[in-house]
């Protein structure tokens, strides 16, 4: 973890990271954008207009601060089903995550085919998601194999929760990529219950401690530090484009809200865990030091939340309106076309 002795004197946190002003700025609005998205979708799923939706409210400090560490248009990108920080970082948008909630032909993940937070989006790099946990890890091995031997400048950036670190999946990617040295960044979204089940009832150690059998480095982070986790995973970057292997990361934080709109989160956990937790909500923390650097005011802030408002009230109109997929459209995309363009889904 950054130790706030070794930054040098008069030097900010943003600015000992290697992020300007603007860039810690952006993060913050993207941090917001995430988690007014993830509040309109429940209440749109409250209200009946769409079926379900996963929320990742606590998580976005990590996703946002890990996209900014990337490189969209040249890495490759697998994110799981709660990072709307990460995928609006990378530079999908709201009107495209409402299609994907809408179940809308134009949804660019799936035309509509499977469940919002599958993401898939092929201008972007992010590879499209399968519904069983973990299999993100083993594609994104596979990916940054197939980089290599391409002769490609590039690295893997995959993201699960801590309940399915527990599969298959994920140990045998850890284990190909330790023995290639392939450059991968696995992340660990530790958000302390796989759906209703605790850690301490999931997890014998530590998953950070995981990484020294498959022979690379674990490190763990805060996730609701957005400069911590930044550095690791752009440290975790550098390593790998150097011919280092893969990193793990373990980003420690807490789903404050139910694992989706189908959970009563209250069954297996108290009010007062959950009100501990947003105690420590990197969000408010953010503009918090935004705010004591003299980068952010309450003018700011409602400048922000306006924008965004009217954003979503627009991507939501657009996707409630758009078309749904036509029954013929489930045969699109089953096999493979040489003449698919680069627009389409893939």
């Amino acid at each position: 973890m950054i130790n706030e002795h070794e930054l040098k004197k008069g030097q900010s946190r943003h600015a000992q990271a290697g992020l300007s002003d603007d860039d810690a700025i952006q993060m913050y609005a993207l941090m917001v954008k995430a988690r007014k998205y993830d509040e309109r979708a429940t209440v749109l799923q409250r209200a009946g207009k769409v079926a379900f939706h996963v929320s990742g409210i606590g998580q976005e400090c990590a996703q946002v601060a890990a996209a900014f560490a990337l490189r969209p248009g040249t890495d490759l990108f697998f994110p799981y089903y709660r990072d709307y920080g990460f995928v609006l970082s990378v530079g999908m948008t709201l009107r495209e995550l409402m299609l994907a909630l809408f179940f809308k032909a134009e949804d660019p993940n799936s035309g509509g085919r499977q469940m919002a937070g599958h993401f898939g989006h092929k201008r972007l790099g992010i590879f499209s998601g399968s519904s069983p946990v973990t299999t993100q890890v083993p594609h994104a091995v596979g990916a940054a194999y197939a980089a290599r031997l391409r002769g490609e400048e590039s690295v893997s950036f995959v993201t699960f929760g801590e309940g399915s670190s527990n599969q298959g999946d994920f140990h045998e990617g850890c284990n190909f990529a330790g023995v290639h040295k392939l450059p991968v960044i696995l992340m660990c979204e530790n958000n302390r219950y796989a759906i209703s089940v605790p850690e301490r009832q999931q997890i014998a150690g530590r998953i950070v401690d995981r990484a020294i059998g498959y022979g690379f480095p674990g490190v763990r982070v805060d996730g609701n530090d957005p400069f911590e986790v930044y550095t690791a995973v752009k440290q975790a970057r550098e390593r790998g484009l150097a011919g280092e292997g893969p990193t793990l990361i373990e980003a420690m934080m807490y789903r404050i809200s139910p694992h989706s709109t189908s959970d009563n989160d209250l069954l297996y956990r108290t009010k007062e865990e959950v009100e501990e937790h947003k105690s420590k909500d990197g969000i408010p923390k953010m503009r918090a030091y935004l705010v004591e650097h003299g980068l952010w005011d309450d003018a700011k802030e409602a400048a922000l939340l306006e924008t965004i408002d009217g954003e979503l009230r627009e991507a939501a109109e657009y996707a409630e309106q758009a078309p749904y997929p036509r029954p013929e459209d489930t045969l699109l995309y089953v096999y493979g076309d040489d003449h698919a363009s680069e627009g389409d889904i893939g």
